[in-house]
């Protein structure tokens, strides 16, 4: 096999996930939108789980096909895109106001779940505990989501804008279990297709799949969020925009971290906490300050060309990495 087939496998497993991820939230909101599900409870939940879907797919299948690192490296790698690209290139397009006191306590929820993911891979080893903690943990917070999203109050501008988007459903329950089914099948190519191109790649190369995970994979399975988080800020949801990315990170380190410690339990190298995981807290830390110290919450273009650079800076830091070791 080339190069070019492998490039070619790659970006064909990325145009069908994001097709599929699309489908597959449109169809699940559309289904609990018809069932009466709070607008609210369906973007939280069903939506920030949607388009995290994804990398919980791709990492799966990383381990089972026996590349773990590049789930890891998945997840870790789409924290940093999600704050660093993401939100970086929003920002620029359409600067942000945080107004949600849902959105003020996704922070503290966020850096809470970092501890955690940090505590579990200390001993540089993620394992099958590791993984059952993570996935119970996601639970929870899809229940805690929930909860909050039930006793909001009405007048929070986060349940105003999902109350906008969701409120009405655009399809019938049968249509939306028929685009739910094949977003979920789609969801299911894409990531096959991703996953033996990105391993192909790597083998070939010579690059390790942490590597791999922490860059191309990482990178695609973010679009869906790039592309939630824009269309949400042109339409002036901004609180919907910030909270995608908040709710897709907590996702990230608890469902999508947990299935390579479930499928295949494995060591990694020191460079996992060293390098990587500073850079994700390192974000994490910038973009609350520039929404905390921001006039009324602003986050503005300096501020995403801030996380921009570093985004662009670390991924020179990999391609050094790959190159010389």
């Amino acid at each position: 096999m080339t190069t070019a087939f492998f490039i070619l496998a790659i970006l064909i497993g990325f145009a069908i996930l994001i097709w599929g991820a699309d489908r597959f939230v449109e169809g699940a909101a559309n289904i609990a939108t018809n069932f009466g599900v709070s607008p609210l409870i369906v973007g939280l939940t069903i939506v920030g789980f949607g388009t995290s879907a994804p990398e919980m797919l791709v990492s799966a299948l990383a381990s089972i096909e026996g590349a773990p690192s590049l789930g890891i490296g998945n997840a870790l790698g789409s924290n940093i895109a999600n704050v660093g690209l993401v939100l970086g290139v929003t920002v620029l397009i359409a600067p942000l106001t945080v107004h949600s006191d849902m959105l003020k306590r996704e922070f503290p929820m966020l850096a809470f779940v970092m501890a955690i993911a940090l505590a579990l891979l200390w001993d540089h080893n993620l394992g099958r505990t590791d993984g059952i903690i993570l996935f119970s943990g996601f639970i929870l917070t899809l229940f805690g989501m929930a909860y909050l999203a039930v006793h909001s109050s009405m007048s929070d501008p986060l349940e105003l804008e999902f109350e906008q988007e969701y409120a009405q459903p655009s399809m019938t329950t049968k249509q939306s279990i028929i685009w739910f089914l094949i977003g979920l099948a789609a969801l299911l190519i894409g990531s096959k297709s991703l996953v033996w191109g990105a391993t192909g790649i790597a083998h070939l190369l010579g690059v390790s799949d942490l590597i791999i995970g922490l860059t191309i994979v990482a990178i695609g399975t973010s679009l869906p969020e790039l592309a939630a988080s824009v269309i949400s800020a042109l339409k002036n949801k901004h609180d919907i925009a910030i909270g995608n990315v908040l709710g897709s990170n907590i996702f990230n380190l608890l469902a999508v971290l947990a299935m390579p410690g479930l499928i295949k339990p494995s060591d990694f190298g020191a460079e996992l906490l060293s390098r990587d995981f500073v850079f994700m807290v390192g974000l994490f830390v910038m973009l609350f300050l520039f929404a905390r110290t921001g006039k009324n919450g602003r986050i503005g273009r300096l501020a995403g060309s801030s996380m921009l650079l570093v985004f662009i800076a670390y991924n020179g830091l990999l391609a050094y990495h790959s190159t010389t070791g």
